[in-house]
């Protein structure tokens, strides 16, 4: 298994999926030493921080010329202000006193685009997951991923979902972070992602992040 490391030089191993080689979904025992990340829930303070990591990100992604969203300053914007809103479960990875990533974790699915019988099944759903460009060699996207499926199936949720409107995101989700594309519904004249992965105890994870939340509601 290869390893990346953190900012403090730290072990970090990579989140285990379907097409490398950590297929047993394990840290090796090098790794196992005290975590170097930290998954909190968001708080209003978090906005500022929160603002300007999305920012550079939306900077990053401009630079290659990769359609997507935020677009503006005020996407931005909002994107932060979820942090003070208690409708969206907003949670943070930070490293020290940095936050690197964020992402939303939904008790619910929404329903457009599933079946009735996917609707009945207890899931948590991902949305407005962002990390920062200049962390992107510790992969904290599929960090706070791996977290979200230990956490699910520690809370007895049967599966984790996800969906985009970027094709080129889908691919990476697919092929290099292991999600199930499941379902390419049309909304809004553009083709949805719909993606998913069952839960799954990740026995070793507290070797890489520390769990500082209570589980969502």
């Amino acid at each position: 298994m290869s390893h990346l490391r953190n900012r403090s030089g730290a072990t970090v191993p990579d989140i285990p999926c379907r097409r490398t080689v950590c297929r047993d979904n394990s840290l090796s025992t090098k790794a196992r030493r005290t975590a170097v990340y930290e998954m909190r829930p968001a708080a209003a303070e978090d906005q500022k921080a929160i603002a300007a990591m999305v920012r550079a990100r939306m900077a990053w992604m401009r630079e290659r010329g990769v359609p997507d969203w935020p677009r503006t300053d005020d996407d931005v914007d909002t994107i932060a202000s979820q942090a003070a809103d208690p409708n969206f479960p907003v949670w943070v990875l930070a490293d020290g006193g940095q936050i690197v990533g964020c992402t939303t974790v939904f008790t619910t699915t929404p329903e457009w685009g599933w079946t009735a019988e996917e609707l009945a099944q207890s899931a948590y759903f991902l949305a407005t997951s962002f990390t920062h460009p200049a962390r992107r060699r510790d992969q904290p996207g599929p960090l706070m991923a791996w977290w979200v499926l230990d956490r699910a199936a520690h809370e007895g949720v049967e599966w984790v979902r996800r969906g985009t409107f970027v094709e080129r995101l889908m691919t990476y989700y697919r092929d290099v972070q292991g999600w199930e594309l499941i379902h390419t519904p049309r909304r809004k004249n553009r083709t949805a992602y719909l993606m998913a992965r069952r839960a799954e105890a990740l026995p070793d994870l507290a070797a890489v992040i520390k769990d500082s939340g209570t589980p969502p509601e």
